[in-house]
């Protein structure tokens, strides 16, 4: 007989975990899990936000609480940048797509294109003004119609105007992106640099990528240089950390 939420949390837990509740299933109402572990209702809705907070469930409404899919895609690090790639046309965020074995569409990735004022962060990497305007490409990417991150990127203007970099048309950018847009105006990347953390979702975020609650995000920034050490973009992403399994290949320096 399990004592308490947590008995009951572990349970549910190791019930998912065993194939018992797959992705996409419905766990039993919560009287009958209840009655199944002699407690309260009010034990059972302790144990199932619980699994909630881990990103194991998550309620639905008019199905009940349904266990989430949790296929990690791999987020490629060095291999997903490989010049072979963008300049053979090929968009940069179908590398984990193709890595993971999940099928993609250019629909699953929309974007907004607009002049926005560089906060410090910004500023201090494309070497601006803070306040001064820039071109910011924000993306939304999903999976099977579920988001798995935004990816926001950032280029002084005088660098991009006029190139398909800045069409708000939604979906990838054809001809390898914006790398591949970089290196027809000369600016091929040829370095960068990767700084990931993690925090807990604005409120915004938690909207934005639907997330459940206590899941928290991460955040990538990239910055992205010419031969000549020149940042030429600036980029920020948000992702649901349950989505990704970081992943990075490198040759280890003398």
């Amino acid at each position: 007989m399990a004592s308490g939420y947590r008995d009951v949390a572990d349970a549910l837990r190791a019930a998912i975990e065993a194939g018992e509740y797959p992705p996409g299933s419905t766990l039993p109402k919560q009287d009958e899990i209840a009655a199944r572990h002699e407690v309260n209702i009010h034990t059972v809705r302790k144990a199932v936000a619980q699994l909630e907070a881990e990103g194991l469930v998550t309620p639905i409404r008019r199905r009940g609480t349904v266990v989430r899919a949790r296929p990690p895609m791999r987020r490629l690090g060095t291999e997903r940048y490989a010049k072979s790639r963008w300049k053979a046309g090929i968009i940069g965020f179908s590398a984990d797509r193709e890595a993971s074995g999940v099928p993609w569409k250019p629909g699953d990735q929309t974007q907004t294109v607009a002049k926005v004022p560089a906060d410090d962060a910004i500023a201090k990497a494309l070497d601006v003004e803070p306040g001064a305007e820039v071109y910011e490409r924000a993306r939304l990417v999903k999976d099977d119609g579920q988001p798995t991150h935004t990816l926001a990127s950032y280029y002084r203007p005088g660098d991009v105007e006029g190139t398909p970099i800045v069409d708000p048309t939604p979906g990838p950018i054809p001809g390898g992106g914006g790398f591949g847009v970089l290196t027809s105006k000369g600016m091929e990347p040829e370095r960068m640099t990767e700084t990931i953390h993690s925090r807990m979702p604005t409120p915004e975020e938690i909207e934005t990528l639907e997330l459940p609650a206590g899941e928290p995000v991460m955040i990538l920034e990239r910055q992205t240089f010419s031969a000549d050490g020149r940042c030429v973009e600036f980029a920020r992403g948000v992702h649901a950390a349950s989505r990704f399994a970081w992943t990075y290949t490198f040759q280890i320096p003398d």
